[in-house]
């Protein structure tokens, strides 16, 4: 029985040869000379057809997103996956060159109101009609015409320039337009605390040892996550560190800082990376031990002797190695190059990747979303309203540090006078743009969304005081209970 949805896959090179009789198979089969003629680079998503089929001209979309950050094609896959398996399951599999408004319309309706469908809010929806609206434009541009007609509705923009001027051409009109732009998710240190300690170091919110906790790396995971609150660093970034990015720890310094490379960095985001003491010795602390322990196991189970295609830094000193017959430093792996690059040491061939899983191998993306999940489960398994993702430790960090540095500042400046204030500007410049660079965005209008949540903190506080204002001096609930009755009763 075919399997009624579109699948997602994701392009490797070196691929055994299929043991087959069949001479056309023997002609044929040169996988990675066809993939490097048609530029389609490893880890590539591509979509296969519930029937087996590979569409060209529809995978041919996502390989010219390969300059994309990793996130951004896996989003733009998944997304068309499910309009792609919507109109087989439901419109009567019809090709996606073919699909009309109406079509849309249904898909709609199924995806946020349908009483059987998923109820995607209204974020999640705005996200998919962006991804399917610039995919039917790139398929209906003069060049290609793959497609008839785009059928995502579409209205005149109204965004605008820098100076205040139309920008001009057309936007989904599908578009919620009620998406929480502004909502922020984060956790104060309090709420960050208890999830990591309940979720993956397996305590109780009593503090003591949950003895049904059967978890392994309690110990990576919360160095992991405690790295990710302290330095902002998106999920794909702090995933494919090396270990010739962390700094060794120096006494006395509070911070240290290491660059990450625009290999790895979203949208080429290059810049420098602050470590603070006490995550940088919990981060050693796991490179000797557990991470060390992992390594042992995998060298004795001969996992690195199977690893294709493998990059080799012969010189811990000099970190290089030879990609296409030139020679590259580790700052100019991307993403699947640092998983497949070794160090060869006296004690035998290591990853250079900082975080490993449990057969030594470098961490994937999945594997972290996964340990939070699980994190979420057994918090609220002890009955605690904790949940926490990825990105919502890297919009803590933001509004943490943005609401230290804001007060700070503000407390400097307030006793200097203009001369000093601008001085003092100019030396230790805006708190937001510090913000914004840590973050690695291009631009601060990004950052000031954490300024609304620093507004909401601001409200909470004062919304807090407000009951003592409200009751008169020396009066208690009880005598204003009995003032009310008896000017009810007058």
């Amino acid at each position: 029985m075919t399997n009624p949805d579109w699948r997602v896959f994701y392009t490797r090179y070196s691929l055994p040869r299929p043991q087959t009789a069949d001479p056309l198979i023997d002609m044929l089969w040169d996988l990675d000379e066809w993939l490097e003629e048609h530029k389609v680079l490893e880890g590539t998503p591509y979509l296969i057809s519930p029937d087996g089929r590979y569409d060209i001209e529809l995978n041919q979309y996502l390989t010219q997103l390969a300059a994309a950050p990793e996130g951004t094609q896996r989003a733009h896959a998944s997304d068309l996956k499910l309009w792609l398996s919507f109109l087989w399951r439901s419109r009567g599999r019809k090709d996606w060159r073919n699909a009309t408004a109406e079509d849309r319309a249904a898909y709609k309706q199924w995806r946020t109101a349908d009483p059987s469908g998923p109820h995607v809010d209204w974020q999640t929806w705005d996200r998919e009609v962006a991804t399917v609206n610039s995919f039917y434009n790139w398929a209906i541009h003069p060049s290609r015409k793959y497609a008839a007609e785009n059928p995502i509705l579409q209205r005149e923009s109204r965004a605008r320039d820098s100076h205040g001027r139309r920008r001009g051409g057309t936007t989904p009109a599908e578009a919620s337009h009620t998406g929480s732009r502004n909502k922020i998710v984060w956790l104060t240190p309090e709420m960050y605390r208890a999830w990591r300690d309940i979720g993956l170091r397996g305590y109780t919110p009593l503090g003591l040892r949950d003895r049904s906790f059967r978890g392994r790396f309690g110990t990576r995971n919360a160095t992991y996550s405690d790295l990710m609150i302290r330095t902002g660093l998106r999920l794909c970034e702090q995933t494919s560190l090396s270990l010739f990015e962390i700094p060794r720890p120096v006494p006395g310094k509070a911070n240290l800082r290491s660059w990450l490379p625009w290999t790895i960095a979203k949208h080429g985001s290059a810049r420098w990376m602050y470590f603070p003491a006490s995550s940088l010795k919990a981060v050693w602390d796991y490179i000797e031990e557990e991470r060390a322990e992992a390594i042992e196991d995998a060298r004795d189970d001969g996992v690195y002797e199977r690893i294709r295609n493998p990059l080799i830094i012969t010189d811990r000193s000099d970190p290089k190695v030879i990609v296409g017959g030139k020679k590259l430093t580790v700052d100019q792996l991307d993403h699947a190059e640092r998983r497949r690059l070794l160090i060869d040491t006296p004690d035998g061939l290591e990853p250079a990747a900082l975080w490993l899983n449990e057969r030594g191998l470098p961490s994937g993306r999945s594997c972290w979303q996964e340990v939070f999940k699980a994190a979420n489960r057994r918090c609220t398994g002890h009955g605690q309203q904790l949940r926490c993702h990825p990105h919502a430790l890297r919009h803590s960090f933001a509004v943490i540090t943005l609401e230290q540095l804001w007060r700070g500042h503000l407390e400097d400046m307030a006793a200097m006078n203009p001369g000093q204030r601008m001085t003092h500007q100019m030396v230790f410049g805006d708190p937001l743009n510090w913000v914004r660079i840590r973050l690695g965005h291009q631009s601060v209008v990004t950052t000031m969304r954490y300024l609304h949540a620093l507004e909401e903190l601001e409200m909470e506080t004062r919304l807090a005081l407000i009951p003592d204002a409200w009751e008169p001096a020396g009066i208690d609930s009880s005598e204003l209970n009995k003032l009310a009755s008896e000017a009810k009763s007058a």
